[in-house]
C-alpha cells in the first residue's frame, strides 16, 4: 500500500503533530485483530466522504491538484489531499483501495468495489447517484460478476465472496445540508430525517436479500463545523456553540444520528444473521474539533485550500481547484481540506479511533468479517 511514502510529506511540521499523525497512519493494522489480505471484500455506498474517484469517472467531472497532493501526488478523484476515512480503513486489512465502479480503466474488483460518488444522497431515490442507484449498480455487478463466472472467467468476486463481503455505509450528511440549503425552518428539516432514514434501512434490506451479512454504518458528522457552513450569513453568533459550531447544524445531525442508531437496533432483531455495526462519526470529529490542539491542529474551523483568509478560509464562489483559489502549505495544520471534506491527517485520526472499537456498536472489529 506504500505506506511509508507518505511519512516525508509531514517532517516539516512540529515533532508533537508528526508523532500523532505518524501513530495514528502506522499502528491501523495493529488494531485489526486479523487482516483479510486477499480474502478481504470490501462494498462501499455513500457520498463523498467515500467517494475515491466515482464523481470524476461516471460524470468525467475533472478534479485537479492540489487535490491528492499528499499521499498520491496526484488528483485520484478524492476530494481530499490525501487519504480518505475508507482508505485507511482497507489499510488496516492490508487490502488494496476500493476501485469506483464507475471507472472502466484500470480498475481492480477482486476485493470489491466502491459504488459512493460525491454530491449523493438517500432522496430522491432514483435520481443518479442516490443510495437506491447504488444499491442498484451493485446488484448489477453481482449479477455480471457471477454470470462471467460461470462462462469461466477467473479473478471475479464469487458467491462465497459477495456473503462474506463487508457493506459499508455513510451517507446522509448531503440530505442535512439540501434541507438547510433550501432555507427550511430548522423543524421542516427534521420531518425530512425519516425518510432518509428509511431510503438506509431500504438499502441494507435489499443487500440483506441479495446474501449481505456484514454491514458498517457511519453516522453523520458535525455539519455545524464545517467551513462551508460556517461562512453562511447571520445575524450574530448566539447560534454558536462554545467550539465556534453552528447549534441548529449539529442538532440536526444528532437527530439524523439518533434515528440511525434506533434503525441499526431494529435491524439487528429483524436481520437475526446479520452483524449490523453503527459508528459514531460524530464523536470522533466533534472531539477533533473541541480538542484539536491536543491532536497538534491550529485551525479546526478554517479550510486549507480556500479563499477569503480567517475566521474560515471560505468561499462558494472561489473554492479549492479554482485558479483564484489559495492552498496553504504542506503539513500545515488543519482540520479541515476545502470547507467541506477532512484533510488527510485528521482523516488518519477518525480512522485509528472507529479500529479502537469504542466508537461503535456493537463493539467489534472493523475487520469482523475477515476469514483466516
Amino acid at each position: 500500500m506504500g505506506g511509508g511514502g507518505g511519512l516525508v510529506l509531514w517532517l516539516t511540521i512540529s515533532p508533537a503533530f508528526l508523532f500523532l499523525v505518524v501513530v495514528a497512519t502506522l499502528t491501523l493494522p495493529a488494531l485489526v485483530e486479523s487482516a483479510c489480505g486477499s480474502n478481504a471484500v470490501v462494498f462501499n455506498f455513500g457520498d463523498s466522504n467515500s467517494d475515491t474517484g466515482g464523481l470524476m469517472a461516471g460524470l468525467g467531472y475533472q478534479i485537479f491538484p492540489p487535490e491528492g497532493r499528499l499521499f498520491f501526488h496526484r488528483s485520484t478523484g478524492r476530494l481530499c489531499d490525501g487519504r480518505l476515512i475508507l482508505d485507511f480503513l482497507c489499510e488496516s486489512l492490508h487490502m488494496s483501495y476500493l476501485s469506483p465502479y464507475l471507472e472502466s480503466v484500470g480498475s481492480d474488483f477482486r476485493n470489491g468495489a466502491n459504488f459512493a460518488i460525491a454530491g449523493s444522497t438517500a432522496l430522491p431515490p432514483d435520481i443518479p447517484f442516490s443510495l437506491h442507484i447504488q444499491v442498484n449498480q451493485f446488484l448489477r455487478f453481482k449479477a455480471r460478476s457471477l454470470e462471467l463466472i460461470a462462462q469461466g472467467s477467473k479473478g471475479l468476486i464469487n458467491e462465497e465472496g459477495f456473503h462474506k463481503a463487508l457493506y459499508a455505509i455513510d451517507i446522509g450528511q448531503n440530505d442535512l445540508s439540501a434541507a438547510f440549503g433550501a432555507n427550511l425552518p430548522y423543524d421542516q428539516v427534521i420531518e425530512r430525517i425519516p425518510s432518509v432514514i428509511s431510503e438506509i434501512k431500504t438499502a441494507v434490506k435489499t443487500l440483506y436479500s441479495s446474501g449481505g451479512k456484514s454491514f458498517w454504518i457511519h453516522n453523520t458528522g458535525p455539519l455545524g463545523c464545517l467551513p462551508q457552513k460556517l461562512s453562511l450569513p447571520r445575524k450574530d453568533s448566539s447560534s454558536l456553540d462554545r467550539y465556534g459550531c453552528l447549534v441548529p447544524f449539529n442538532n440536526a445531525a444528532k437527530e439524523f444520528n439518533a434515528q440511525l442508531n434506533i434503525l441499526c437496533d431494529e435491524l439487528r432483531s429483524e436481520l437475526n444473521d446479520a452483524t449490523i455495526v453503527y459508528t459514531d462519526i460524530f464523536t470522533i470529529k466533534y472531539d477533533i474539533i473541541a480538542n484539536h490542539a491536543t491532536y497538534g491542529f491550529e485551525n479546526p474551523l478554517m479550510a486549507c485550500c480556500g479563499y477569503g483568509g480567517p475566521p474560515y478560509n471560505f468561499n462558494q464562489n472561489i473554492t479549492c481547484g479554482n485558479a483564484a483559489c489559495p492552498v496553504c502549505p504542506e503539513g500545515s495544520k488543519y482540520v479541515n481540506w476545502d470547507g467541506v471534506h477532512y484533510a488527510e491527517a485528521a482523516n488518519a485520526i477518525v480512522a485509528s479511533k472507529i479500529l479502537t472499537t469504542e466508537y461503535s456498536k456493537p463493539k467489534v472489529k472493523f475487520g469482523f468479517f475477515c476469514t483466516a
